[in-house]
């Protein structure tokens, strides 16, 4: 069964609008609640020592990504630099599973209710939903066959 052309064309805003969704939601949800994300990301032992000035870079990426995936000419730069993030969050995820601190999750809001192992499967959905947007956005930019 083949998808209409018209419906791939789409994929990429769609996956794009996800991303946005989950960074805007998520750098607000820690802006909100910005000395609960400081001090829970400094109880990563890996992380204390740069507690302070990560979770501005974060924040501000997050939110730098967000925007860079609102705009047609920017999508694919986005796309890649979600992918990147979804890689970075997932190698912590990683490193905290495999660690024996109970670290609590600073995502923030909702996400915040998730354990280590469901933030593995979240972050693995969005790790190949970048994939397919970017595969998808990239064959289009190109006009790739």
């Amino acid at each position: 069964m083949r998808v209409p052309e018209s419906f791939t064309k789409k994929i990429p805003w769609m996956v794009s609008l996800l991303f946005v969704l989950l960074f805007v939601y998520a750098a607000v949800s820690k802006l909100l609640d910005f000395k609960t994300f400081q001090i829970q990301l400094g109880q990563a032992t890996l992380l204390r020592p740069v507690a302070g000035w990560l979770s501005w870079v974060v924040v501000v990426t997050e939110l730098l990504i967000a925007s860079l995936l609102c705009f047609v000419k920017t999508r694919l730069l986005g796309l890649y630099m979600s992918l990147f993030l979804m890689i970075l969050f997932t190698v912590y995820i990683v490193i905290i599973l495999n660690s024996a601190a109970n670290t609590p999750c600073s995502c923030g809001g909702v996400l915040q209710a998730l354990g280590w192992k469901d933030h593995l499967i979240f972050n693995s959905f969005f790790f190949l939903i970048a994939l397919i947007g970017i595969l998808i956005q990239r064959k289009q930019k190109y006009n790739l066959n």
